[in-house]
């Protein structure tokens, strides 16, 4: 094996592994299940000036004042309704070799799963214009596909580290 069919190889079985799946709108997604703080349900958030459209504020979450990214409105997704299944993921995500706690919104959470190596592509490539470095490849479940987010590099560009995120 080449170095560089190794260095695929050990990509791809790093990404096997448990993942909480979301819905946004009719698209599944997934997270790696340790990067998932806790969830809980859609609660007050408190909007801060001058920031970007899909930053949608900061919650206090038992003393721990944490950003709140609306997945939607960072992948240029259409608005929704809040509804009773809308609720907001804790991710722990690292920035600058720095843990933080980050609140993201999505539709409603579907399952843990547990997918094998032998069920994730690869990203899909689309060109130099279009970028998918944050997927970090695509989990097929049955007939169906989740696709597995690498939240670090979804959140890269939120600048959340001056929003009085928890950092550890």
């Amino acid at each position: 094996m080449t170095r560089l069919e190794m260095n695929a190889h050990n990509t791809r079985t790093a990404q096997q592994g448990k993942y909480l799946t979301f819905a946004l709108g009719r698209e599944e997604y997934g997270l790696e299940i340790l990067k998932v703080r806790e969830i809980i349900g859609f609660m007050d958030i408190t909007a801060v000036p001058q920031m970007p459209s899909y930053i949608r504020g900061v919650i206090n979450l038992r003393g721990q004042v944490i950003p709140v990214i609306d997945l939607r409105s960072k992948f240029s997704m259409e608005a929704a309704e809040v509804t009773e299944q809308t609720c907001i993921i804790v991710v722990e995500i690292t920035q600058q070799a720095r843990k933080f706690s980050t609140g993201i919104v999505v539709d409603h959470v579907s399952e843990v799963l547990d997918i094998e190596e032998k069920n994730i592509e690869e990203a899909p490539q689309f060109g130099t214009d279009v970028n998918t470095d944050f997927i970090l490849g695509i989990g097929k479940i049955g007939q169906s596909v989740k696709i597995l987010l690498d939240i670090d590099k979804v959140l890269a560009t939120c600048d959340i580290k001056n929003l009085g995120t928890v950092e550890y």
